[in-house]
């Protein structure tokens, strides 16, 4: 079926869950005509590029991916025309600064339409996801001379952005990178080296490819601590902002891949040729401090890649659901029915939805956070709202992709066989959300992101934070007094109280058995996305409930999604709480060589 983008779902949970009116009235963001009246006609005009641009290269991508020829990739037919198209109609700029030819919206507002573009196309939006975090390095760290030069340039999506890490010896553990950088005597370096999983390292959809590189100089300190990181054109550029001369740096293979087939994923060799031409961004030995900032934008743009996929699957299978007519109800019926009459298939489906609406809502909240944090007049609401904000991107990355497999795969169950078989489309859904989990931080990085950054650090103060906002839920359930409000009240405290017993577990024991505490990291992470996740479907039964006469199909949805949510999933959270307080020692207790 085609992709429907559920712009009434976003809304909503921009509206009534994330703030968008507070988000709005920013001064930097009312200055850019950024109002709660603009947000639906921007979703509906990204809703319509992408269900009717976008949408439709999704299988021809998966069917005819990109290729390598004579160190040339040439991307999916009808791929570098509808970058064209997201470019000019300037889908590329709607969150960067308007004096370097951006919108200067929200981030909120951004979000909605970037999840858009990735249930239309994961392997297409991961070009402009990446050069959105390219930008985003740049403008923190870049000298003004080389904003000015690669940045409106990034924003018109002439040209586009890559991140370049891992090196053959060097996955996860920067601490290894050895690509060379050799300073010249007119401030410029010469880098060396190779680097592999380069996502749109080389593509024929702009006229260059603007390449973040982390490497050492050649005084640099061993470690993490001696990483610079240097911008490196495809094309250098000229004094008048025109394309010079190719740099030495090329694409020698791409990848073939389980899933995002028509993305191409580079190796990249540089200076092969005398050395490609690089500039310093920022500070020598100061590399992977900037290149987080990109990672932290990629890693949030990820977890939204899981919802985006796992929206598109679940559409699928509803309306395969509803089209697949096999066995009688139940109940009772003169013939067969559609197979979506069925209680089980009804779970599957509701699991599906309440994993979606459950983790949109707490990533909108995050990108709120983010929007507050940067453009908050109130000093202390900016502070408190990078707090949250930097504990829900590693939930938002690690649970919305975890979540994505397991929808990805409902989706596959629900069409039965016909699921198993390529041509139904929902094995590329299940192929194409493998990869969330790992790239730009895998699962278990997040996980131990989380525990060591974001609850060891301060002490739990953040934790606590989440669980003083989800005990006032609890009490705003409590004078509801519907009987969804009490059921998910009841489910909710309970999950409280376990996060806050995992909370306490973490900090106590963090610097005395650190083992039996990172062991339970992975538990740790799903816990706070269910918990976290239960506590907005909270919050969006109440708000439905004030709205329901305007709306009540919808609205009544909203409520029975939460209820569903509170009473199959969140009870996940005591069983969650009890693996992360008791079984770290099981966990580390046999031997390598015992495996």
């Amino acid at each position: 079926m085609p992709y429907v983008a559920p712009v009434k779902d976003m809304l909503f949970v921009m509206n009534e869950l994330a703030g968008l009116s507070q988000v709005v009235s920013y001064p930097s963001y009312a200055e850019a005509g950024a109002d709660v009246d603009l947000a639906p006609a921007i979703l509906e005009e990204s809703a319509k590029f992408n269900q009717d641009v976008v949408a439709p290269l999704n299988w021809a991508g998966d069917q005819n991916p990109s290729s390598l020829k004579d160190g040339i990739v040439t991307t999916t037919p009808g791929f570098k025309d509808a970058f064209e198209q997201f470019a000019a109609a300037g889908w590329q700029g709607v969150v960067h600064p308007a004096e370097f030819g951006g919108q200067g919206l929200p981030k909120l507002i951004a979000t909605a339409c970037f999840e858009m573009v990735h249930s239309a196309s994961l392997s297409f939006a991961l070009c402009p996801m990446l050069t959105d975090g390219a930008i985003e390095a740049l403008l923190t760290a870049a000298s003004p001379e080389l904003q000015e030069r690669y940045v409106p340039k990034m924003i018109s999506g002439e040209w586009t952005g890559s991140m370049c890490l891992t090196e053959p010896q060097a996955g996860s553990d920067l601490s290894m990178v050895r690509a060379r950088a050799v300073p010249e005597t007119d401030g410029a370096y010469k880098i060396f080296g190779t680097k592999i999983y380069i996502t749109y390292g080389e593509h024929d959809m702009a006229k260059n490819i603007v390449h973040l590189v982390l490497a050492r100089t050649p005084d640099a300190p061993e470690g993490v601590k001696g990483i610079s990181l240097f911008v490196v054109p495809k094309f250098l550029v000229n004094a008048d902002d025109s394309l010079g001369e190719r740099n030495d740096v090329h694409c020698v293979s791409i990848e073939h891949k389980l899933g995002i087939k028509a993305s191409p994923t580079a190796v990249l060799q540089f200076g092969d040729h005398g050395g490609a031409t690089g500039y310093l961004v920022g500070e020598e030995n100061r590399g992977l401090e900037y290149m987080f900032v990109m990672m932290n934008a990629a890693r949030f743009a990820v977890g939204m890649q899981g919802i985006a996929v796992a929206e598109r699957a679940y559409q699928k299978a509803v309306q395969y659901a509803k089209d697949r007519v096999q066995s009688r109800d139940l109940a009772g019926s003169p013939g067969p029915v559609a197979i979506i009459h069925q209680p089980d298939v009804k779970r599957m489906l509701m699991t599906m939805r309440g994993y979606i609406e459950a983790s949109r809502a707490l990533a909108y909240y995050a990108a709120a956070a983010y929007d507050a944090q940067h453009a908050s007049p109130d000093e202390a609401a900016r502070k408190q709202s990078q707090a949250v904000y930097e504990f829900l991107v590693p939930i938002v990355k690690g649970f919305s992709t975890e979540m994505s497999i397991e929808v990805a795969s409902l989706g596959v169950q629900v069409h039965g066989g016909m699921g198993f078989i390529e041509e139904t489309g929902a094995a590329q859904h299940y192929r194409d959300a493998r990869i969330l989990t790992i790239y730009e931080g895998t699962t278990a990085i997040q996980a131990n992101d989380l525990i060591g950054r974001k609850t060891v650090r301060d002490g739990g103060a953040t934790a606590k934070l989440f669980s003083e906002k989800i005990q006032q839920t609890e009490k705003d359930l409590a004078s509801s007094g519907t009987a969804d409000a009490k059921a998910v009240q009841k489910q909710l405290t309970a999950a409280r109280i376990a996060f806050e017993s995992a909370v306490e577990f973490i900090v106590a024991n963090a610097k005395t058995d650190i083992k039996a505490v990172y062991a339970g990291s992975f538990a740790y992470l799903r816990l706070c996305g269910l918990v976290l996740g239960a506590w907005q479907m909270a919050r969006a039964l109440l708000a439905a409930q004030e709205l329901r006469a305007g709306d009540p199909n919808f609205y009544d949805a909203k409520i029975a999604t939460a209820r569903f949510f509170a009473e199959n999933l969140l009870p996940q959270s005591q069983a969650l709480a009890t693996s992360i307080l008791e079984s770290g020692h099981s966990t580390n207790a046999l031997t390598a060589e015992q495996f």
